[in-house]
């Protein structure tokens, strides 16, 4: 396998996704909590692995097929976000955080509910996996180069998600504290809530 092709994949996908999103902040929370960690971050992984499969193979012009998918998706994942970072804002508000620091978690389903959430209504997983990744393999037309390419994209994804889960838990010596948790819920609630503007702003 040429390696050039893998470098340039892994490369791309691990900097389209290493921006501080709604999915990497639900995932580092978990991984704080150490808490379904394993399932949570395989969803995550296999689900890029299975939209940038999409993108790679050529399937980047679903918006050019679904002219209103895109602004479906912007509103749909504008109305999860501003609800979930109401939900943490509520949690910072009331600073309960005694089960939090027991290290108790949601249940497993309801982990991956929202891990799924995150993931397949955020419009610009599709930006990125399907359209710019799969933009960027396009300048491997053979085969094997542009498989290449895919694998290393979808090992940057596995190697982000379990590196964030499972490196979570380095901070967990400064989360002690309902203080730090408190803090920890205001980012992430104002994190969502900047992010649904800009999604409803970016609505076409």
């Amino acid at each position: 396998m040429n390696a050039a092709p893998a470098v340039v994949g892994f490369a791309t996908a691990f900097s389209l996704i290493l921006a501080i999103g709604a999915q990497n902040a639900f995932v580092l929370r978990q991984g704080l909590l150490r808490a379904h960690v394993l399932p949570l971050v395989l969803f995550c992984a296999l689900s890029d692995a299975l939209l940038i499969t999409a993108g790679v193979a050529g399937f980047g012009a679903i918006a050019d097929h679904l002219p209103g998918f895109p602004r479906l998706m912007a509103l749909a994942g504008a109305a999860f976000l501003t609800v979930y970072g109401a939900l943490r804002m509520w949690a910072a508000w009331r600073g309960d955080y005694a089960m939090t620091l027991a290290g108790q978690s949601a249940s497993l389903g309801a982990v991956l509910a929202t891990g799924a959430a995150f993931t397949w209504l955020n419009p610009h997983v599709y930006l990125d996996t399907l359209a710019l990744i799969g933009a960027v393999s396009t300048q491997y037309p053979d085969t094997g180069r542009k498989l290449a390419f895919g694998i290393g994209a979808v090992s940057a994804s596995f190697v982000f998600f379990f590196s964030l889960g499972y490196g979570a838990r380095l901070l967990a010596p400064v989360m002690q504290s309902a203080r730090a948790w408190r803090i920890l819920d205001l980012g992430i609630a104002l994190v969502m809530w900047a992010l649904a503007a800009g999604l409803l702003v970016s609505a076409p």
